[in-house]
């Protein structure tokens, strides 16, 4: 799984419950601070981190959340991976619908977290498990007061 992050894994998070979830969202807000991420970037990916980690808890009843720093000046930014082992999604097409909701939710988990993040990846195979990617990248124009990114300039996270 480790491949998946090209910039090295921060932080790793096994996920099998509601408190695994608190510590996931302080997680991204951690290192989206560390990467120079405003505080409503911090926010929105901690929002969608925490929907998605959510997701793992309920429909997959376990899994991990890979957390990683990316870029380098002017573009510094977070990649999340959460991956689960669980029963898939059948439509991806229809998961990421607003409003399609399997488990009587309002249905706007997936495609919320999609609109909160720069990019999003979802593969999913039913009987396999699910791993979505997120990133989120902080603003260039503020960015542009480092010579790097801040964690390439920091050792250890």
């Amino acid at each position: 799984m480790t491949d998946l992050c090209p910039h090295g894994i921060q932080a790793r998070v096994q996920v099998t419950d509601d408190s695994d979830v608190v510590v996931v969202r302080r997680r991204a807000r951690e290192l989206a601070a560390r990467q120079g991420l405003s505080g409503a970037e911090t926010e929105s990916l901690a929002t969608a981190v925490t929907e998605v980690a959510r997701n793992i808890v309920v429909h997959a009843g376990g899994g991990e959340v890979l957390f990683g720093a990316l870029g380098q000046a002017p573009r510094c930014g977070v990649i999340v991976i959460a991956h689960d082992s669980g029963p898939g999604i059948p439509s991806i097409e229809q998961a990421m619908q607003d409003g399609f909701s399997t488990k009587g939710g309002l249905g706007y988990g997936l495609a919320g977290a999609r609109r909160l993040v720069d990019e999003f990846e979802i593969e999913s195979t039913v009987d396999a498990g699910t791993t979505i990617t997120l990133r989120k990248w902080a603003a260039t124009e503020r960015l542009r007061v480092f010579r790097a990114c801040p964690s390439s300039t920091s050792k250890g996270a």
